[in-house]
């Protein structure tokens, strides 16, 4: 299982100019190389009269598919820089598509990589980078002289709580990292003399994006 990536939460836009061209880099989350091939297209529709629309995409947690293009710049200088950046960031399943519309001046092949570098750099400050990490909901069920210690654990643990909810005993639903489920199961049972139940669900990706807890729809996998 993959505990943890970097991936783009929402997309973004970057522009500069080198030499009088003019870059344009759209980054797009993606989910399958299907979306990124369309994507390319409505880029290429919408900047119809550039130069260039060089691209690069990482499909999977494990970057199980790659793809960059040039798009007629010379060999080297434009899909691969934006290819090495996703992959120097560690980013997953994004395309970043640069636009070039060319100045009158020739960049030469280091020029070239540099801009295509800093456009991508550009791009990507300009998009919201989550990291998201798996997790399991887990719902501890407790007695009103418990809730005060299970505040305190979860608040030493850095563990977030999702809920708190106050009937005849107290329900806290907490979303917890893979690698804190044991130590939480220990401190919680020791805590509350084995007095709490302790039941783990749903297993999850997670962000946090100011401070909010963002859920993600994605299958975790075994291996």
């Amino acid at each position: 299982m993959i505990e943890s990536y970097k991936a783009v939460y929402s997309s973004g836009k970057g522009e500069m100019v080198e030499k009088k061209s003019r870059f344009i880099t759209s980054v797009q989350p993606i989910d399958s190389e299907e979306e990124a091939i369309a994507y390319i297209e409505q880029i290429r529709k919408e900047y119809w009269d550039a130069t260039h629309n060089s691209y690069a995409y990482v499909v999977g947690k494990r970057n199980e598919v790659q793809r960059c293009s040039d798009d007629g710049e010379p060999n080297g200088t434009a899909g691969k820089p934006i290819l090495d950046v996703l992959l120097g960031q560690g980013i997953h399943n994004v395309l970043v598509v640069v636009t070039r519309y060319f100045g009158g001046i020739l960049l030469g092949t280091g020029g070239l990589v540099r801009a295509y570098t800093n456009a991508t750099l550009g791009g990507l400050e300009q998009s919201v980078i989550v990291e998201k990490k798996a997790g399991k909901k887990v719902r501890i069920v407790t007695d009103y002289n418990g809730i005060g210690k299970l505040q305190y654990i979860t608040c030493q643990m850095q563990i977030t709580v999702l809920d708190t909810i106050y009937t005849d005993n107290v329900t806290m639903e907490l979303l917890v990292t893979f690698d804190k489920l044991h130590q939480l199961q220990e401190e919680v049972t020791e805590a509350t003399s084995g007095r709490s139940q302790i039941e783990e669900y749903d297993s999850v990706y997670f962000a946090k994006i100011n401070d909010e807890i963002i859920l993600f729809d994605e299958i975790l996998e075994d291996n």
